[in-house]
């Protein structure tokens, strides 16, 4: 929320990141939520195993991941296209998690745009779309996962699932220091 009778409460580049970062911790608890309900539950998640060619996929935190944000897939990607060398590359898990809190922070200045151009939840919605589409697109196209469409329905919803949950920490932080 605007507050015309102040300053933000921190200039927008430092809210962007600070936003971005809440929402990657949320992204990031909402993982662990997913893991301990399972638990809890007794039940196994298929989760995203494979790559398009059947090789597997190894979980950051487990075995298998709850979707492609949450493998060595996004680390992997990294590596390739910066020709990081073999030593980092051994290291695809660290490189995917550092990834994660990195592009999770500054993507959060791409809301602080956003929602300086246009009110909630038009902005919220743009932002929330715009990471989805990177999702859906750039692990395929990058990563050599199977297509979307082919993704198991849970693999799917958690990364939608996780997906608000970083678009709406970041849109309640953004506006907390505005």
């Amino acid at each position: 929320m605007t507050h015309p009778d102040r300053p933000p409460l921190l200039p927008w580049p430092a809210r962007g990141v600070l936003a971005g970062a809440m929402g990657t911790l949320a992204m990031s608890l909402a993982y662990y939520a997913e893991r301990r309900l399972q638990q809890q539950r007794g039940g196994h998640h298929q989760g995203a195993a494979t790559l398009a060619d059947g090789a597997p996929v190894r979980g950051l935190a487990s075995h298998t991941g709850l979707d492609y944000d949450d493998t060595v897939v996004p680390g992997q990607i990294v590596v390739n296209i910066l020709h990081l060398p073999a030593t980092i590359g051994r290291h695809p898990g660290d490189v995917a998690i550092a990834l994660r809190w990195g592009y999770g922070s500054a993507f959060g200045l791409a809301h602080v745009v956003l929602r300086h151009r246009l009110p909630e939840p038009a902005a919220s919605a743009i932002f929330g779309g715009a990471l989805m589409t990177v999702t859906l697109s750039m692990f395929p196209l990058l990563g050599r996962t199977p297509p979307p469409w082919q993704w198991a329905p849970a693999v799917l919803a958690t990364s939608v699932g996780t997906h608000a949950a970083y678009v709406l920490a970041a849109a309640v932080t953004d506006d907390a220091l505005r």
